[in-house]
């Protein structure tokens, strides 16, 4: 089991990374610098996508075990997405706990694993703004608008898109 103390020095060390290397299409910094546990994360909207030239954050809030337990992930910036609930809570397979889904719906493989690094989880959330995945929605709603309303899809993104520009 992961102590607090070996959460802090892991997340100082993917923090220390992020800044020496940054990566492409996203930055990731604390939210207050007292507390390595909650992250603030731009996501800029990947290129050939609706999302486009947005620039969309979030709040990555770690657990005190991490890396034994995934962080949960919730954009403040408006998003309409299959994969995202109402509330901004990211809902993708390797922020689910670790072990066989109780549903049946994932592996355990797909699920979180320790070796996950705040680089990963963010691009994981970028794949997935490319590649919804509307089989089992976080957000009906904006699923069955994905499979059946596409233009309506489309409008409501460019909206989520333009909103998110407005705020830079």
């Amino acid at each position: 089991m992961a102590s607090r103390s070996q959460a802090i020095l892991l997340l100082q060390k993917q923090l220390k990374d992020l800044c020496k290397n940054p990566v492409d299409g996203f930055s990731a910094g604390l939210l207050d610098e007292e507390n390595l546990f909650e992250w603030s994360v731009t996501i800029i909207g990947p290129p050939d996508t609706l999302y486009e030239g947005g620039f969309f954050n979030a709040i990555m809030s770690f657990p005190q075990n991490y890396p034994n337990s995934p962080p949960t992930v919730r954009f403040t910036s408006e998003m309409w997405h299959p994969n995202v609930y109402s509330d901004g809570k990211v809902c993708i397979s390797i922020l689910h706990p670790p072990g066989d889904d109780p549903n049946g719906y994932e592996l355990a493989s797909e699920r979180w694993s320790p070796v996950h690094t705040v680089e990963s989880i963010v691009l994981s959330i970028i794949s997935m703004l490319s590649s919804p995945n509307d089989e089992s929605p976080a957000n009906v709603e904006a699923a069955k608008e994905w499979r059946e309303q596409r233009e309506n899809f489309k409008k409501k993104v460019s909206r989520c898109v333009r909103r998110s520009q407005e705020i830079m």
